[in-house]
């Protein structure tokens, strides 16, 4: 008997995430002035380009080799225009006296609406992330088309708030779900055939409404929501790299870089050990989509927010971060390990663990970010580095590190 292939990213899908590379930069470039306005408009404006990736993954993961490769590049088209809108949202372009609100909503509903039809044709429905197909946050979405200002954005976080509820609350009970889908698809086919009675013939020889949970692969899901991670972090070494490249090399910009890049090798290491939750024993526990995909949007964006705070201070080390750069640098890194910490205490995670690692590594970047106008640039990511390092030293019980990835079905 022949043992079963193990499945990785495809192709496509390593194709499809290039566009995500530049939609990440695209966002982190809006964090390089941090009010607390820009901070809550980059979070609405990521979890719309993440969740559209997360749709398209789960899509791809549960169709696996019936994967559509239209849906897929009309999806990273979308990702593309939204990525191009993304520093022009809000912002009024002295050329035409508007903003790219418009196309950005556009993309963004296209993308969604696009991938849910393509879901609905598999016969399939994602009980583990409902709203990747049933779209409960995008009517905010659509009724931000007639609102401008302050309210259209707030319609926006709106709808991401609506998505992550009503993934949690409805992932929670499969079986209910499947059974309104299974009404709902024989509504339709009951109103399709009346309508073919309508015009005057027989009734269409349609399928049987059917509709069955889509089954995902554990380990595929684990390996592609580690490789968002991975560009995240690809990110991170580009705002370095970008930021060093126009200036004159002195000791400060030195010590920037290596604190920098050592404390993007902390993050990756992690991942390499743990997972892409970073907690020890995640992998052999498991964890729920609807856990795990929330905290993944957490740790992506905050990987996200230490990225534009990396930049910053490599552009000047030597210079106390001000206009809350500090706080982007200290703040996202502390959501990075909230998340961890939320995944570690969901699946079980060790007590010396939680107490000793988890809870201080969160603590510890906000303490960072509060002193940081006191402190030279260099200075500061230095001491964020020694906070990745201390969960980077942490040894399970055993004794020995376990490798794995996170289990989200």
């Amino acid at each position: 008997m022949s043992e079963p292939v193990e499945r990785h990213a495809s192709w496509l899908e390593l194709f499809f995430d290039l566009v995500v590379v530049v939609a990440v930069a695209q966002l982190a470039h809006r964090l390089e002035h941090p009010t607390w306005e820009n901070v809550a408009l980059f979070a609405v404006l990521y979890y719309a380009v993440w969740s559209v990736w997360t749709t398209l993954t789960l899509y791809s993961n549960a169709e696996a080799e019936r994967t559509r490769t239209r849906g897929m590049l009309i999806g990273m088209f979308g990702i593309a225009v939204m990525a191009a809108a993304a520093p022009d949202v809000a912002h009024v372009l002295e050329a035409t006296g508007d903003t790219h609100d418009g196309w950005f909503i556009a993309a963004y509903i296209t993308c969604r609406v696009g991938a849910s039809q393509t879901l609905q044709r598999a016969g399939t429905i994602l009980t583990a992330w409902p709203a990747a197909q049933l779209g409960a946050g995008l009517i905010p979405w659509f009724a931000s088309i007639g609102v401008q200002g302050p309210a259209r954005y707030f319609l926006w976080g709106l709808g991401a708030v609506l998505d992550l509820i009503f993934s949690v609350l409805q992932s929670r009970r499969p079986e209910r779900l499947i059974k309104e889908m299974q009404q709902q698809a024989l509504r339709q086919a009951q109103r399709l055939e009346q309508r073919d009675r309508r015009r005057g013939g027989g009734p269409a020889l349609r399928p049987a409404a059917r509709v069955k949970a889509a089954v995902l692969d554990p380990a595929h899901l684990g390996e592609r929501l580690g490789l968002f991670v991975i560009i995240v972090l690809g990110e991170a070494v580009m705002q370095v790299v970008m930021a060093s490249s126009g200036h004159s090399w002195d000791l400060q910009l030195g010590l920037a870089a290596v604190a920098g890049f050592g404390l993007i090798v902390s993050l990756w290491w992690l991942t390499l050990q743990y997972g892409v939750s970073a907690v020890p024993g995640a992998a052999e526990r498991g964890l729920r989509a609807y856990v795990a995909l929330p905290a993944h949007f957490a740790m992506t964006a905050g990987i996200t927010a230490t990225a534009a705070g990396l930049g910053a201070v490599a552009a000047d080390p030597a210079a106390h971060p001000h206009d809350g750069i500090g706080w982007v640098l200290g703040a996202g890194l502390a959501v990075y390990f909230a998340a961890s910490a939320v995944l570690g205490m969901a699946g079980g995670a060790e007590r010396r663990w939680i107490w000793g690692w988890a809870l201080p590594s969160v603590a510890a970047p906000l303490a960072v970010g509060a002193v940081s106008g006191f402190v030279e640039g260099w200075a500061v990511v230095a001491l964020l580095l020694l906070v990745a390092l201390w969960r980077v030293a942490y040894r399970p019980g055993g004794g020995t590190a376990q490798r794995g990835s996170v289990r989200p079905a």
